[in-house]
C-alpha cells in the first residue's frame, strides 16, 4: 500500500466520521481551526493551576498562599492539577468530538475556578478535597439534565433576540478579555479602566499582532489568525516578551495522583456546626452555584456562537445541541474525579470556527493538542499572552455581527437584549451577561401586557437567578 493510497483511506474515514463534505470543510481547514482553538485557549493549562493551588492544591496544603510554587513542575500538587486541566479538557473535547461532532472545546473554565477558589474554599471554608466533591455532584446533575433534555429545553426558551444579544455579548466579552491581557485596556482607580501607554512593550506587541491579524483577515488569508499568533510570539522574541531561555521541548507529563479521587464527601455533608439542614443547606447552595454559572457559561458560547459554525437546523436550533451539553457533563464529572474545578465549554472555540472549524474535527485537534501539551509543555508555556490577545480581539469583532438582527425598535426587546450584550464584559462573566437579559425580559413583558409572549421557563430561570443574586455567594 503506497502512501498515496493510505492518505486516501485516512481521508476517507475521517469523512465517514465528521461528515467533512456535508459541512463544506476539509482536513486541512478543520486541523488549521483546532490549532487555532487550542494556542487561544492554552493559557488555561498554566493559569488554572496557579488559581487552584490558593485553595491549598499545593505541596504545602496552604489556603490562599502567594508564596505557594508557581511552578507546576517543582510543586507535585500543583503539577497534578496541570495534568488533570490537560486530561480533562482532552476528555471533553474527545467526547464533544466524536460524541457530538461539533467545533467545541473543554477545559477548566476561567472564572469557575475563582470561584472554586476564592468563594468556596477560602470564603465558605470547605477544602479543594470537599470543593471538588461539589463539582462532581454538579457534574451529576448536569448528565441527569442533559439525559432528560432539561438543558436543551432551557436553551429551546431563550428568545431569539437574547440568543443574538448573547452572541454580541460574547464578542465584546472575549474582546475585553484580549485588551486586558495585551495591556491595551488597563485598570485605572479613578475611572475602573483605561487606556494602555504605547511606550509599553506589552501593549505594543499586542498592537502589532492586531494589526498582522486585521491585514491577513482582510485578504481572506487561510489560518490568518494561527499565523498571526506566530508572527506575533516570533517578534517578542527580540522584543524580550517572548522568553525562551531554558526552553525543553520535551519532558515527561507529571502524575495526577496527588489529586486523583480525592473527593471528600463525607467532609462536605459534614461541613460547619449548624446541624445536618445547616451543613446540606450550605452544600445545596454551593452546588447550585457551579450549576448556575456553568450551565448557562455554555449555553452561552454554543448559542452564541453556533450560528457563526453554520450549526442551526432549519428551525433555528444548533444540532446535536444535548449531545453538546452531554459532553461538557461528563468533562465536568471527570474533571472533578481528576482534581480540577468544573469543565466547561470555551468560548474560545469561536477562534477556530473564525478560522472555518465545523466539525468534531476541529475539537478532535484540539483535544489531541491538550494531550501533547503534557510532553512539550516548555513549548507551549512560550506564546505570550500579548500573542493570543489580537486573536480574541479579532474574533470578538467578527461576533459583534449579530447584533444587527435585534430588534432594537421595540423596547421589550431592546432592553433585555442591551443588558445581555454590557453585563457581560461590564461583570467579566457570560453567566451575569444571560442573567441580567433573562430577568429584565419577563419584566418588561409583564408590564407592557406582553405575558403571552414569554416561555414559562423564563418565569422560572429568571426567579432562579434573582434567588442567585440575592443569595447564594458570587
Amino acid at each position: 500500500m503506497d502512501i498515496t493510497q493510505r492518505r486516501e483511506e485516512n481521508v476517507s474515514l475521517l469523512e465517514r466520521l465528521f461528515k467533512l463534505s456535508e459541512n463544506n470543510t476539509t482536513v486541512k481547514t478543520e486541523i488549521i481551526a483546532g490549532i487555532t482553538t487550542f494556542i487561544t485557549m492554552a493559557y488555561i493549562i498554566f493559569v488554572n493551576p496557579n488559581i487552584l493551588k490558593f485553595a491549598g492544591m499545593n505541596s504545602q496544603n496552604a489556603l490562599g498562599d502567594a508564596a505557594a510554587s508557581l511552578n507546576a513542575i517543582n510543586d507535585p500538587v500543583v503539577a497534578s492539577v496541570f495534568a488533570a486541566t490537560c486530561i480533562s479538557a482532552a476528555i471533553g473535547t474527545f467526547i464533544m468530538a466524536l460524541y457530538a461532532n461539533v467545533p467545541f472545546a473543554q477545559a477548566p473554565g476561567m472564572g469557575l475556578n475563582a470561584f472554586f477558589t476564592f468563594s468556596v474554599c477560602l470564603t465558605l471554608g470547605y477544602t479543594w478535597q470537599q470543593a471538588l466533591a461539589a463539582v462532581f455532584i454538579s457534574g451529576l446533575l448536569f448528565i441527569l439534565m442533559t439525559v432528560t433534555s432539561l438543558r436543551e429545553k432551557i436553551v429551546d426558551a431563550i428568545p431569539q433576540n437574547l440568543k443574538l444579544a448573547i452572541s454580541g455579548g460574547i464578542g465584546l466579552f472575549i474582546a475585553l478579555i484580549g485588551l486586558k491581557s495585551g495591556s491595551i485596556i488597563v485598570d485605572n482607580p479613578a475611572t475602573l479602566v483605561g487606556f494602555g501607554s504605547f511606550t509599553d512593550k506589552h501593549a505594543l506587541l499586542t498592537l502589532i499582532g492586531i494589526t498582522i491579524t486585521a491585514i491577513l483577515m482582510s485578504k481572506n488569508v487561510k489560518g490568518s489568525i494561527l499565523i498571526g499568533i506566530i508572527a506575533t510570539t516570533i517578534i517578542g522574541i527580540p522584543m524580550g516578551i517572548t522568553n525562551i531561555e531554558g526552553v525543553k521541548l520535551i519532558s515527561a507529563p507529571p502524575s495526577v495522583a496527588p489529586t486523583f479521587m480525592k473527593m471528600d464527601f463525607k467532609g462536605l455533608l459534614g461541613l460547619g456546626q449548624a446541624g445536618v439542614v445547616g451543613a446540606l443547606m450550605s452544600v445545596v447552595m454551593v452546588v447550585i452555584s457551579f450549576s448556575l454559572v456553568d450551565m448557562f457559561d455554555t449555553i452561552g458560547t454554543l448559542v452564541g456562537t453556533a450560528q457563526k459554525a453554520n450549526l442551526l437546523d432549519e428551525n433555528g436550533k444548533m444540532k446535536n445541541m444535548n449531545k453538546a451539553l452531554l459532553a461538557d457533563a461528563i468533562a465536568t464529572t471527570c474533571g472533578a474525579m481528576l482534581g480540577t474545578s468544573t469543565v466547561t465549554t470555551y468560548v474560545e472555540s469561536t477562534a477556530g470556527i473564525s478560522e472555518g472549524g465545523r466539525t468534531g474535527l476541529t475539537a478532535f485537534t484540539t483535544g489531541v493538542m491538550f494531550l501533547l501539551a503534557m510532553f512539550f509543555t516548555g513549548l507551549v508555556g512560550i506564546v505570550p499572552a500579548e500573542a493570543t490577545a489580537p486573536a480574541l480581539v479579532i474574533v470578538g469583532a467578527l461576533m459583534m455581527g449579530a447584533i444587527t438582527k435585534i430588534n432594537f425598535d421595540d423596547f421589550t426587546e431592546a432592553l433585555p437584549a442591551f443588558f445581555t450584550i454590557a453585563v457581560m464584559p461590564f461583570s467579566y462573566s457570560i453567566a451575569n451577561g444571560i442573567a441580567a437579559g433573562m430577568i429584565f425580559y419577563p419584566i418588561v413583558k409583564i408590564v407592557t401586557g406582553k405575558s403571552k409572549e414569554v416561555n414559562p421557563a423564563v418565569y422560572v430561570l429568571a426567579i432562579l437567578f434573582i434567588i442567585r443574586f440575592a443569595l447564594l455567594p458570587h
